[in-house]
């Protein structure tokens, strides 16, 4: 868990990511490293495209927000899944998501793309992948699949089902990797 840590760096969807990148997106502000602006690549139907600098040079993400989210929850904050290209600092293909609530301690996320399922761990409110490998294979997963359902249980016990159009995924996933110089 600890190595996956370390990885961590987060129409109305694409007005909210550019105002979330350009104001310094939250997966950033959890690891204290600060973006001076995003650059907008594109948009790619659910999903958009983004480019800034960090610390250890360009940072490239692509991020989306729910079609649907479900649960018996009266509020709740930003919900959304980033991908992240850090070249610099051979961090590629991070996947992340902000729950909008703080996950109950100790439980996992439950990810399916098409047939094929994932765990991700969580700490507050975010979930990650536990190594580069399943980073990498739910990238491809979400590459070849239509929508991504992500579920996950708040703190207060209450159970939520996001669900995730993959329409445009591709085009924004080469999209990022080619601003930030990847193939």
């Amino acid at each position: 868990m600890a190595s996956a840590m370390k990885r961590v760096h987060g129409k109305s969807c694409c007005f909210f990511l550019i105002y979330l990148i350009s104001a310094t997106i939250g997966v950033q502000l959890s690891t204290g490293t600060s973006a001076a602006f995003a650059e907008t690549l594109g948009v790619h139907d659910a999903w958009s495209a983004f480019k800034t600098t960090e610390s250890g040079g360009d940072a490239c993400y692509i991020g989306a927000e729910p079609e649907k989210a479900e649960g018996d929850y009266d509020k709740r904050g930003e919900v959304y899944l980033l991908v992240t290209q850090r070249p610099g600092v051979k961090e590629l293909d991070v996947v992340s998501i902000r729950a909008g609530y703080q996950y109950n301690q100790g439980s996992d996320v439950a990810v399916k793309i098409g047939g094929t399922s994932f765990s991700l761990f969580t700490s507050e409110g975010h979930a990650w992948a536990r190594d580069t490998k399943t980073d990498k294979a739910m990238v491809n997963a979400m590459k070849r699949g239509s929508k991504m359902i992500v579920k996950g249980t708040s703190w207060r016990g209450t159970k939520t089902t996001d669900t995730y159009s993959l329409k445009g995924f591709t085009a924004a996933y080469k999209a990022s990797r080619a601003a930030c110089g990847l193939k």
